[in-house]
Order: structure tokens, then C-alpha cells, then sequence
């Protein structure tokens, strides 16, 4: 006779719970159209682990147009890749309430992570320069779609700072 030991069911259903839960967040992640031509980045980790970030400064400038106040706002934004947690600088540079400027800058951890985020860097100001700050919300830029998720993270923190 074999004997096994059973595994408690409150173990079992958590294990299954995690399971179902780390399936919906992928698939929340896959939303949009793909670039065929570019590395699959967005294999990475769920967007549930990246991490936000309370690192902002204030605003040079307070003239005010509108829901935003005028000026330049910088925040950090981060996000989790398979090998490390990034972090990027944004910093956008509002007039009413439209962006006007941006500048990121990175920090890779990681060599893939290096590559992304050029790409990224060389690819974000056509997406939001000229655009109302309440309507960014970038997916993928130059094929680097994590990336996306720390300047997604930084724009939400510059709007709550700038706000009017």
C-alpha cells in the first residue's frame, strides 16, 4: 500500500486562489495591439508587483490655467522586470494643462533593461509632448512596454503634485 500525505485543503484552495489571481493579472497585462518585430518584454512580471513611488519634488512655477498648475514637475516611477525592480526619472514640464516638455532619464539595472529603456527615452516625447496631462497614459512606446508602467506610476504622482 502506498501511504501519502495530504496536503491541508486551506493550502490547496490558496495555492489555487494565487493561481487564478496571477492569470488575471497577465491577462490584464496583454491589452493592445503587439509589435511583432519587438522582444517579448511584456513576458515579464505582472504589473501587480511593480511598486510605486513617493519620490517627487515641487513645482518651479504656479501660474494657473486650468486643473494643473504651470511648471515642472519631476516624480520616480518604478516597475519589476524578471531580473530587478527599475526605476525611471520623469520629468514634465506642464502649461496649461498640457505637456510641453519631457525628459526621463534611467537607472537599468540589468542589460535588457538598458536597451528598453533607450528605446523608451528616444521614443516619449512624440507620445506625450503637445497632449492634455489628463490623457497620458502610455502602453507601449518603442517596444518597451514595462517601462510604460514606471512612467504611467511618475505621471500619476507629477498630477497629484500639480494639481491647481
Amino acid at each position: 500500500m502506498i501511504r501519502t500525505t495530504a496536503v491541508p485543503r486551506p493550502v490547496r484552495v490558496g495555492t489555487a486562489l494565487l493561481g487564478v489571481a496571477g492569470i488575471v493579472t497577465l491577462a490584464g497585462c496583454a491589452g493592445g495591439a503587439t509589435d511583432a518585430a519587438a522582444p517579448a518584454e511584456t513576458t515579464a512580471a505582472p504589473a501587480a508587483s511593480s511598486a510605486p513611488s513617493a519620490s517627487a519634488s515641487s513645482a518651479t512655477g504656479s501660474a494657473t490655467s486650468g486643473t494643473y498648475a504651470d511648471g515642472t514637475y519631476e516624480a520616480t516611477g518604478q516597475y519589476a522586470t524578471p531580473e530587478s525592480v527599475e526605476t525611471i526619472d520623469v520629468t514634465l514640464t506642464i502649461a496649461g494643462d498640457t505637456v510641453t516638455a519631457v525628459e526621463v532619464t534611467g537607472d537599468p539595472q540589468a542589460a535588457e533593461s538598458k536597451r528598453y529603456q533607450s528605446e523608451f527615452i528616444g521614443g516619449i516625447q512624440d507620445e506625450v509632448v503637445g497632449k492634455k496631462l489628463d490623457e497620458i497614459s502610455v502602453s507601449k512606446v518603442a517596444g518597451s512596454s514595462l517601462t510604460s508602467g514606471g512612467f504611467n506610476t511618475a505621471v500619476e504622482t507629477i498630477k497629484t503634485e500639480a494639481k491647481a
